[in-house]
């Protein structure tokens, strides 16, 4: 009889043993097509469900965002169902042909790669971006030049290009007064004596409002290059009592709605305890 080693017993000596730790790892050139393909599908997650770089191409926006400027636009909120605000920067798909007849931008090197890998839409994409000013229920107004109205309350609009007025002197984009339909938004150009905007559109099929479902995302940040890089966020003026009263009076009415039958019910209560002479309530006793 013949004893066996632990070595034996285990299906394997240990030259094989040592074959296996010494096994060569993949060559780098072997990996690369799957670190590529990973890469690329983060890519594209990221710019489906979180993230997108947008190049502004004229100088509708300015002085907030100039020619040439990158922005990143928050795509991941409107998934959990947030709406435009008042204010807001928001890039959207050309609603009714706004770009009709608009030369397309030839990108650079550094915009067809980041279009290649999703994070940039294409040149072949038509894609606006403007500043919210009424939304769902606003009704917005303005005469000649100005001042730019919503809901009655006018505008205090620090971030009009210098030299410029709310508004323009011409009929078509400076006196309208409009009430913003529910599932869409009334935008217009910061520079506004430069920006084919809501006003000038307001004979196509959504009377020159942009519905909510064309909206890509709000732009969050001025990201390239580093000299312009800022914050877009919601100005002051947006924040005014007065723009929001319709909104603001509502929970109130509710709540005075509410508390009209448990006031009733209480007195109700009062004058049943006193009549069935109940001394756990006094008509004339005091708190203390």
């Amino acid at each position: 009889m013949t004893d066996h080693g632990p070595a034996d017993e285990a299906g394997g000596g240990g030259d094989d043993s040592g074959a296996k730790q010494q096994k060569k790892p993949r060559s780098f050139w072997k990996e690369l097509p799957l670190l590529i393909g990973i890469a690329l599908v983060l890519a594209l997650l990221i710019k489906t469900f979180l993230v997108q770089a947008f190049s502004i191409p004229s100088a509708s926006m300015e002085n907030t965002l100039k020619i040439g400027d990158r922005v990143l636009v928050d795509k991941l909120t409107p998934w959990f169902g947030s709406k435009p605000e008042r204010g807001e920067v928001i890039v959207f798909h050309d609603p009714a042909e706004w770009l009709a007849g608009e030369p397309t931008a030839e990108p650079n090197a550094v915009q067809q790669v980041l279009s290649w890998v999703g994070l940039m839409p294409s040149a072949d994409e038509k894609d606006l971006i403007k500043r919210v000013i009424g939304v769902g229920g606003d009704t917005v107004e303005c005469k000649s030049t100005g001042p730019l109205m919503v809901n009655g309350k006018a505008l205090n609009e620090p971030y009009v290009y210098p030299g410029n007025t709310p508004c323009s002197a011409d009929n078509a984009g400076g006196t309208f007064k409009v009430k913003v339909p529910e599932g869409k938004v009334w935008v217009m150009g910061d520079h506004r004596q430069d920006s084919m905007d809501s006003r000038y559109h307001q004979n196509d099929k959504n009377n020159g409002f942009v519905p909510v479902d064309n909206v890509v995302g709000r732009a969050i940040v001025v990201a390239w290059p580093p000299t312009h890089w800022s914050t877009l966020p919601v100005p002051d003026t947006f924040d005014q009592s007065g723009i929001n009263a319709a909104a603001s009076a509502a929970p109130g009415a509710l709540g005075l709605a509410g508390a009209v039958p448990l006031v009733i019910w209480r007195r109700r209560k009062i004058h049943k305890a006193l009549t069935e002479g109940n001394t756990g309530v006094s008509a004339t006793g005091t708190a203390g």
